[in-house]
């Protein structure tokens, strides 16, 4: 069947609402939007949907989230059909959020699995904390995290807490493919789901819970007792998720000097002045800056709209405000924990920091200079999620902090995602911890730079906008694995990690060997020099991203190594993109 044909399908059918067909008619004779919308269906990934809202199968709308809840629903029942199964769900700001969430709800009660919602939006943490706080089978979190306004999303997760994984990932594809008609998806009316029980609402009781365990998080409990009123933050939650929880989390902490960006306090789906809400870009912090300056602020901290994400910006010793990226910070919050628990006299034997592929190489520096074990793995927190997970089952290890470049972050195991409520309250009590001690947190970076070294690092974005878009992408993947880079900046590439094939490749010595890992359409590739390069398709957007890093005695000597390594690889990315597409 065509996209035409299945455009006319949704024009004609029944099932469709009026208000739907209206927007698809209007569409009627643009060919190219017409492909968009119908020329595949919205791919369920491993963690779930996300894509632009609209009508059409591959956009985001009320018809292609109750598939998706559906075919969750159906998985559950299958794995376990003596069970009776639980899921919360949770959204956040963006548009159609809230009705999403409702309808996942509705199909979730009507398929015999009770819905557990809660009354009003919660971040993406708090969902992962509430799953195992209830002990249900899974969640739902309506959300497209940090991207634009157009885009929202359904991410699953397990009973765990954490993004749901293999196999139980690709099982719940297998069962959301499955369903090709509508009359397939159940569903009731919000009247009968709360009189027969099966849809419960939430709320107080999680709240409280969830934030205890944050404040448990605390490595150093008297840095807000001494500086918390001195400490001065400037706090935006975008317009998203965090507001209320990460106020509440600083107020009990004794953090009480906290002014709001006014204007971007407020749940806004339309995210005004914000290209995309998202706290790893400079960009964002604009409007805050502006209150920081007035206020004469310490630290100004930004989260995403679903709150897992967090954007730290800290005034230097002249006064000026410098943006961390989230290796800085997640250096600084590594350094920070480690030097304390160590102080304390708290710091296990068998600790383990973990960290992505992507992310600074300066971790795993600093976890060995504490003797702990360094582990990396997968780009995506659900990896981060499933290695806790397994250290607590196998009693191998006690997790201590994990961290990706993306500014998600984690200490403790209450949770199986990234946190940007415990991220605001850690990075307010480093704060406070090196103020009293007269230190900016640009000065206990720069001390950390020359004990370790400079590191640096960067991402490029590349975007495939359009139905041609994957295909290119495979083809540019493919290229890059068949004719691998030979150099990086003046360094040979000596290493070559395909973690596809599950195999590393010494190009000096000719020796394989096996990576340990899920396996993922991801190259890596390593100098002799210790310099980086990355490339893999984004699993939730259309584009690719490049990463590459590198390090040096000086921060002068890095950044030109890493310039030198940026321009050669956009240079060679921009042939094979010729070449291809």
């Amino acid at each position: 069947m065509d996209y035409i044909e299945k455009y006319e399908l949704w024009v004609q059918d029944d099932y469709i609402d009026a208000e739907t067909k209206m927007e698809l008619e209007a569409l009627r004779g643009n060919h190219a939007e017409i492909k968009e919308r119908f020329h595949k269906d919205l791919e369920f990934g491993t963690s779930g949907l996300r894509g632009i809202m609209g009508a059409g199968t591959n956009r985001m709308n009320k018809y292609t989230v109750r598939k998706a809840a559906q075919g969750f629903a159906n998985y559950l029942k299958n794995s376990a059909p003596e069970k009776e199964h639980g899921v919360l769900i949770a959204y956040d700001s963006r548009k159609n959020s809230q009705e999403f969430a409702m309808e996942t709800a509705l199909v979730m009660s009507a398929s015999g699995v009770k819905a557990y919602i809660f009354e009003s939006l919660r971040p993406t943490p708090e969902l992962s904390f509430g799953i195992r706080h209830l002990g249900v089978s899974g969640g739902v979190v309506i959300t497209a995290s940090h991207n634009p306004a157009k885009y929202n999303g359904f991410k699953v997760y397990g009973p765990n807490g954490g993004q749901v994984i293999s196999p139980a990932d690709k099982l719940i594809i297998d069962e959301v493919n499955k369903i090709d008609k509508w009359h397939q998806i159940e569903r009731v009316d919000v009247e009968q789901a709360e009189k027969s029980g099966m849809l419960v609402y939430v709320d107080k009781e999680i709240d409280e819970a969830y934030y205890e365990s944050i404040l448990a998080q605390s490595v150093d409990e008297n840095a807000a007792l001494g500086q918390g009123s001195e400490l001065n933050v400037v706090f935006t939650p975008l317009h998203g998720s965090g507001n209320i929880p990460v106020r509440e989390v600083l107020s009990r902490a004794g953090f009480n000097n906290v002014h709001m960006v006014a204007e971007q306090e407020e749940p806004n789906g339309d995210f005004p002045m914000l290209e995309a809400p998202n706290p790893e870009n400079l960009r964002v912090f604009d409007m805050a800056l502006k209150h920081a300056q007035k206020v004469n602020a310490d630290i100004i901290v930004a989260t995403d709209p679903d709150a897992d994400r967090i954007g730290v910006m800290a005034k230097n010793k002249f006064g000026k405000f410098i943006f961390l990226n989230g290796n800085m910070t997640g250096v600084l919050l590594t350094d920070y924990i480690l030097s304390n628990l160590k102080r304390k006299g708290r710091l296990p034997k068998d600790g383990v920091i973990i960290s992505s592929v992507v992310s600074t190489k300066m971790t795993r520096k600093i976890s060995e200079n504490y003797g702990m074990r360094y582990e990396e793995v997968l780009t995506g927190f659900k990896y981060i999620g499933e290695r806790i997970e397994q250290m607590e089952n196998e009693k191998n290890g006690t997790f201590i902090f994990g961290f990706e470049d993306t500014c998600g972050y984690l200490a403790g195991n209450y949770i199986r995602d990234k946190d940007a409520v415990l991220g605001a309250y850690l990075v307010c009590e480093m704060a406070a911890h090196y103020k009293a001690l007269g230190m900016t947190l640009c000065d206990r970076l720069n001390e950390i730079y020359e004990q370790y070294g400079y590191y640096l690092e960067t991402t490029r974005p590349i975007t495939f906008e359009g139905s041609e878009g994957s295909v290119i992408m495979g083809k540019v993947m493919e290229s890059y694995r068949l004719e691998p880079p030979t150099h990086l900046g003046n360094d040979n590439v000596v290493k070559v990690y395909d973690f596809k094939l599950g195999l590393s490749t010494d190009l000096v010595s000719g020796q394989v060997d096996v990576i340990n890992m899920t396996k993922s359409n991801v190259l890596y590739f390593q100098s002799e020099d210790g310099s980086w390069m990355c490339i893999r398709p984004s699993g939730t957007e259309p584009k690719m991203k490049l990463y590459f890093g590198t390090n040096a005695k000086s921060m002068l000597e890095s950044e030109k190594k890493l310039e030198v390594i940026g321009d050669d690889i956009i240079t060679s990315f921009i042939e094979w993109r010729r070449r291809y597409g």
